[in-house]
């Protein structure tokens, strides 16, 4: 990449072009648990900006700029209560679409409630998360259609961890498929000790995995081909979506996976992790194991949303003297964090070196570039349809011969009676 595709791609606050553009997409701004009516503000920064969410009498959540449109007092510290946050300091009072109701601190007759509006953004709450779009809000797309999205909410789980590092470093590594049997060797031995002559065995044994994408209205269809025996193969298919969206395929009947890297500012991120199951509700026995996090869900410091697992104590336990330091990083998500931050809050990346197996990071970079171009161009961002984002991974085995695309094709559809994909 060059110098000034680096620097767009690194940037996310207002005015800059990528961060217009990820400002035109829904974002997960909180998880819905956070917020009790008439209960504490809570402190969000999403694309640089400082914003206020809260949850008021009647239950419906607000998203606020955090500093009061009177004299900048922060609205961390208002009163929620009577439908509205009250500023501490002068005591002007806003509803949840960011309308003034009051200003006490003026005689009745100089009051101009009518003339202030506290700028507020658009919130939807679905499946446990509260989704918020910080573009025009005279001009709002409707919810892309993730299948954790559409699911009932007993099929849903959601987490959130601070990550510490750029959001797409975070992202290459849902879109980076060779890295598995090097990575994560230790937890995929362990599971081959159950079922040895499945996808995790499949994964160490061909470390050099044929990635191929097809293209999709809303981002990225990417299959990954490794040997299963020697008459076939052994495809992993997931998707990326615009513009932070992927999905992880996950073997069996388990909860599928997907996660959502929002942006914090340029050295920081939120990564929001869904699991969902298309056909039944979680079992109460995944969902204890979700909430202690296990696999794709990191391990919390308890009352934070800190990984356990994190920079200061080296993405690990202690570790014996006899041991590397990569030897006592055990938890899958920590083996991912600790690959994507140690390269630094923002990487440059003007050093790296891609190669072949870089495809779909190349690829989704440019989509992202592209993207940013078009709407600084013509005002808008490229044509989608919020159904095109109805889409599940899937893992699957396949003879020599057969077409992944085809052979994939219902599958992978989320809701076929709307969406179909074309491959």
């Amino acid at each position: 990449m060059t110098p000034e595709e680096c620097q767009l791609l690194a940037e996310t606050g207002r005015g800059t072009k990528m961060g217009e553009m990820l400002r035109r997409y829904w974002m997960p701004a909180v998880l819905s648990r956070e917020l009790e009516a008439d209960g504490a503000p809570v402190r969000v920064k999403l694309l640089g900006e400082e914003l206020i969410a809260f949850r008021d009498s009647d239950g419906r959540v607000g998203l606020l700029r955090e500093f009061c449109a009177h004299r900048g007092a922060s609205l961390y510290f208002a009163r929620n209560g009577e439908s509205g946050l009250r500023c501490w300091y002068h005591g002007w009072k806003y509803d949840a679409d960011g309308n003034c109701l009051d200003q006490p601190n003026m005689p009745a007759d100089r009051r101009f409630c009518d003339k202030i509006k506290q700028p507020a953004y658009k919130c939807v709450e679905k499946n446990g998360v509260v989704w918020t779009y910080l573009g025009p809000q005279d001009d709002i797309p409707s919810l892309p259609e993730l299948e954790w999205l559409t699911v009932p909410e007993s099929h849903v789980f959601a987490s959130k961890r601070l990550q510490l590092c750029h959001w797409t470093q975070g992202m290459d590594g849902d879109l980076d498929s060779s890295h598995l049997p090097f990575l994560h060797a230790a937890p995929l031995q362990t599971r081959t000790t159950t079922d040895p002559d499945a996808s995790p065995s499949w994964l160490l044994n061909d470390p050099v995995p044929k990635i191929e994408t097809v293209r999709t209205e809303s981002g990225l269809l990417l299959g990954s081909r490794r040997r299963a025996d020697k008459d076939s193969y052994y495809w992993r298919v997931n998707q990326w979506f615009m513009p932070n969206f992927t999905t992880i395929p996950l073997a069996g009947e388990s909860p599928q996976a997907g996660h959502a890297w929002v942006p914090i500012d340029e050295t920081r991120s939120w990564v929001f992790t869904f699991s969902w199951h298309p056909a039944r509700p979680l079992t109460e026995a995944e969902l204890t194991r979700m909430r202690s996090g296990s696999n794709v869900h990191a391990p919390l410091i308890p009352g934070t949303f800190l990984p356990k697992y994190n920079r200061d104590n080296g993405w690990g336990g202690e570790a014996l003297p006899s041991e590397q330091p990569w030897q006592r990083i055990t938890d899958l998500q920590a083996q991912d964090m600790a690959m994507t931050e140690s390269m630094g809050a923002l990487y440059d990346r003007t050093q790296e070196n891609l190669c072949v197996s870089d495809l779909v990071i190349v690829q989704t970079r440019r989509r992202l570039m592209d993207a940013a171009h078009h709407l600084a161009v013509h005002g808008r961002l490229p044509e989608f349809d919020a159904k095109s984002y109805a889409l599940r991974p899937v893992s699957v085995q396949l003879k020599e011969n057969e077409s992944w695309q085809e052979a994939v094709a219902e599958a992978i559809v989320a809701r076929p009676e709307t969406y179909r994909v074309s491959v």
